[in-house]
């Protein structure tokens, strides 16, 4: 195994604080849900990276499938609670592909085997329910 990026993120304020990465000048102005203030939920921001993510690991499943479309890739991200202090999240993966000749069902089965090689679904797999689904346009 060889370890290929690294990153530490520091937090301060929580949901309505800052982010900042070890590695980059960027600053993340953070906002809780609901709150007016100008920033992003952590939600957005782990819908955004899951989703550049799997559209990166989809691009390597088409290699080796041998298949060419261009793709979109829509993750939606729900935090949910149950009870008073459970927590929870759940989600869904949308590919939207254009430019292909090849059918609905073998897209399906494309977005399922990019689910088993992507980083973040493998971080997730067990512990938080994604639904997949996709589209040729």
């Amino acid at each position: 195994m060889s370890t290929l990026y690294t990153t530490t993120a520091t937090v301060t304020g929580a949901r309505n604080g800052t982010g900042k990465l070890s590695d980059s000048d960027s600053v993340f102005e953070l906002s809780a849900i609901g709150s007016k203030k100008q920033g992003n939920n952590p939600e957005q921001l782990f819908a955004v990276g899951y989703g550049a993510c799997f559209d990166g690991a989809l691009g390597l499943v088409k290699v080796g499938e041998n298949v060419k479309f261009d793709s979109q890739v829509q993750v939606t991200i729900s935090l949910n609670k149950a009870g008073d202090a459970n927590f929870y999240l759940s989600g869904s993966i949308h590919v939207i592909a254009t430019n292909t000749d090849i059918d609905a069902d073998t897209l399906q089965r494309i977005v399922e085997k990019t689910h088993q090689v992507c980083p973040y679904s493998k971080a997730i797999a067990g512990n938080v329910d994604i639904v997949l689904t996709s589209e040729i346009k």
